[in-house]
């Protein structure tokens, strides 16, 4: 319980650290208890993989309520637009989440593959060198098609949420049969946008898995 009580505060210092842009002295911090890199970058792209898992069911739950609206037949529109607002706003959060989460995995692995180049040059055994060299030849490929997965879904975010907040927007100041129809007419492209984004999210979370255990097993 002493150990655990003296080691929460200095991991939640090292994060302020992370957070703060001090990545030197939050590397620093995080491995004089044994979290090196290699153990953060893990760490992070599981936190990615959650975020994206997350968001997927977000937007298909946002995908529900503004689907059940074309279906509205009377009632309170501002009741509505308040309920679909709030699914827009978390399915906002939800995509910033995840760039976030994208933007440390990139910079840690970075980090990673940088501080492994540079120490092959500290092995005196060729043969040990070498080994060490083709790892880190698969290993950063393997990351590059992570990373490129992790980035080609969160490029299918951004016109998602641009129809939802044109819709919720429209719905705003038009609290009317018109609004409703906007919806409808807008509907079947948004449920082609969002499958679309959830199938890429989906390939992303997979190779998050695969690369989780290569680094893992290796």
């Amino acid at each position: 319980m002493f150990l655990k009580n003296r080691v929460l505060p200095v991991l939640a210092a090292a994060l302020v650290l992370g957070i703060c842009g001090c990545q030197s002295a939050y590397y620093k911090t995080m491995e004089s208890f044994g979290y090196h890199k290699r153990d953060i970058l893990v760490s992070d792209v599981e936190k990615a993989r959650e975020s994206q898992e997350e968001a997927s069911e977000q937007f298909k739950s946002a995908l529900e309520k503004f689907s059940a609206l074309t279906g509205f037949n009377g009632g309170d529109l501002q009741e509505v637009y308040e309920r679909l607002n709030d699914e827009y706003e978390e399915s906002a959060a939800a995509a910033g989440e995840v760039s976030r989460r994208i933007d440390a995995v990139e910079k840690v692995g970075n980090d990673l593959f940088e501080e492994w180049n540079t120490e092959l040059s500290q092995y005196t055994s060729k043969k040990l060198r070498n080994e060490s060299r083709v790892k880190l030849s698969k290993t950063k490929s393997r990351f590059k098609r992570l990373l490129a997965a992790m980035r080609k879904a969160e490029k299918k975010i951004d016109p998602v949420l641009n129809v939802f907040h044109d819709q919720v927007l429209f719905l705003k100041h038009n609290l009317n049969a018109q609004a409703v129809a906007s919806l409808k007419s807008e509907l079947g492209g948004l449920e082609t946008d969002i499958s679309r984004l959830i199938q890429d999210m989906q390939k992303s979370i997979d190779e998050a898995n695969a690369f989780i255990k290569e680094l893992k097993n290796s």
